[in-house]
């Protein structure tokens, strides 16, 4: 039997467009052959999903979720190719499942490209004061500053956070699974999320 490590896991997702539990499948499959893994996937339609990634997104849902209580509440915009595929009960669910994560996980930004540079360098600035502030010397703090900054991404980015349902798949490989099994290209729109706090 081969071990799967991380790295191989690692691989097959940067190569495929798959989410970890089917690359871990798939490379189990496989036996650790990570080309056998890719024809699993292909054959599955997974690994498909990232070929459909430049296609126009022109048609979609806003859906909305009100969390029972009536104090949090989330609008999102969720956009596929054709109006069809916006109707079906599989896209359907999607908009619900991420309007239920965004009510859950309070992400800031869709995705790292909206993470303002003034965000950014003050977070930085933030993190490198608390690595000297406990004593790091200055060769490791930028090390230190790096990691905490993709904790940052993973945080605060819906795309980049663990789905609130299953902590082993990105919002952004859900979504990407769906591509798969659905057959058109899904991109995630604007999102506002309110909450009456104290």
């Amino acid at each position: 039997m081969v071990e799967i490590t991380a790295e191989m896991v690692k691989d097959l997702r940067h190569r495929s467009g798959a989410g970890i539990m089917e690359c871990k499948q798939a490379l189990k499959e496989g036996e650790g052959d990570v080309e056998e893994a890719i024809v699993y996937l292909r054959k599955r339609g997974l690994a498909k999903a990232g070929k459909k990634g430049g296609r126009a997104t022109g048609e979609g849902l806003v859906g909305s979720y009100i969390h029972p209580g009536g104090k949090i509440g989330v609008l999102a915009q969720l956009n596929c190719e054709t109006d069809f595929v916006a109707n079906t009960d599989e896209f359907k669910d999607l908009v619900r499942d991420v309007t239920m994560h965004i009510a859950a996980a309070k992400p800031r930004f869709v995705s790292r490209e909206e993470v303002t540079q003034d965000v950014l360098d003050k977070e930085r600035e933030i993190f490198a004061h608390q690595a000297r502030e406990s004593g790091k010397p200055d060769k490791v703090i930028e090390k230190i500053v790096d990691g905490k900054i993709n904790k940052f991404y993973e945080e605060n980015c819906l795309l980049d956070q663990p789905f609130v349902k299953d902590g082993e798949t990105t919002i952004d490989e859900l979504i990407k699974q769906k591509i798969a099994k659905i057959g058109e290209n899904i991109t995630m729109g604007p999102f506002s999320r309110f909450e009456i706090s104290k």
